[in-house]
C-alpha cells in the first residue's frame, strides 16, 4: 500500500530501522528493490495461475506543480515527480528508469541484485492504483515556513488553493492532472483507491456531523474523475478513504 511512502516515512512505510552512521538511502533503495522483485514475482505467479488475473500496484499519488515559472522550480517539480513515481516506473515498465542511475550515484547507492532479478522485473502490473488527497508544489528553494505535508510527502503550500484543516491543498483539477500524467506515462488503466477529506468534525446536538465541506470535496473530485474519463483515461473504479 502506497509503496513510495517508504522514502518519506521508512518505518511506517517499510518497517526500516537504521543503524547509526549507515547510508539511509542505501537501506531504503535496497529494501525497495526487494519489494519490487517480490511484486513482480507475485504478478508472474498470478498470471501463470490464470492469464486473465489482473494485478496492480499502489502509490501515494499527487502531482507536483513548480512553485513558479523559474526553470529551476520547473526542474525541482520534475525531480519530485520522478521521486514519487520511481517505484511505479519499475512496476509498470519492467525496468529501472534511466534517471535512477544518476540518483543512485549521487546518493551513494549500489543496488545488490540476485541473478535473474532484472528478468523478474519484466513482469509488469496490469493497472496502477493510487491515492489522491492533494496536489503539491516544489521549488529549488524549499521554505520551511511555507511547507505542507500532504500524505507524508513534504511540499510547499500552493497560494492558489484552499486548504483543509490539516493544511492540505484542496485541488480537484489536480486529480485530473495527476490521472492524465500517469496515464500518459504508463498507458495502463487507473484505479483511485483512496480519496477523502480529513477535517475537525464537530458533533451537533443530535449526534449528526454536518459536513457539507466534505460533500463538496467529494463532489468536485468525482466531477474531476468524470473529466479525466472524458479525456480518454480508463478508470477501473473509485473508493473513498472513509465517509468521515
Amino acid at each position: 500500500n502506497e509503496i513510495n511512502i517508504m522514502l518519506h516515512s521508512p518505518f511506517s512505510g517499510a518497517g526500516l530501522v537504521f543503524e547509526e552512521g549507515e547510508n539511509q538511502d542505501q537501506v531504503k533503495y535496497q529494501a525497495a528493490h526487494h519489494q519490487l522483485v517480490a511484486s513482480a514475482l507475485a504478478t508472474k505467479i498470478a498470471h501463470e495461475v490464470n492469464p486473465q488475473n489482473q494485478v496492480g500496484c499502489m502509490l501515494a499519488g499527487g502531482n507536483f506543480y513548480p512553485y513558479s515559472c523559474k526553470p529551476e522550480d520547473v526542474w525541482a517539480a520534475l525531480e519530485k515527480d520522478r521521486e514519487n513515481l520511481f517505484f511505479i516506473d519499475v512496476q509498470a515498465r519492467g525496468a529501472y528508469p534511466a534517471y535512477s542511475a544518476r540518483v543512485f550515484r549521487e546518493k551513494g547507492v549500489t543496488i545488490n541484485k540476485a541473478p535473474g532479478d532484472d528478468e523478474i522485473l519484466k513482469n509488469t502490473v496490469d493497472f496502477v492504483s493510487f491515492s489522491y488527497y492533494a496536489s503539491r508544489c516544489a521549488s529549488a528553494e524549499m521554505n520551511a515556513n511555507n511547507s505542507s505535508a500532504a500524505n507524508v510527502v513534504k511540499s510547499l503550500r500552493n497560494p492558489y488553493l484552499q486548504v483543509s484543516d490539516w493544511g492540505w491543498g484542496i485541488d480537484p483539477l489536480g486529480l485530473r492532472i495527476t490521472m492524465n500524467m500517469m496515464y500518459d506515462r504508463y498507458q495502463k488503466p487507473l484505479f483511485l483507491v483512496e480519496n477523502g477529506l480529513g477535517a475537525k468534525d464537530e458533533l451537533a446536538a443530535n449526534g449528526e456531523i454536518n459536513d457539507d465541506y466534505r460533500i463538496s470535496y467529494l463532489r468536485e473530485h468525482i466531477r474531476a474523475m468524470g473529466e479525466a474519463i472524458a479525456d480518454g483515461i480508463p478508470l477501473m473504479g473509485y473508493t473513498t478513504w472513509g465517509c468521515i
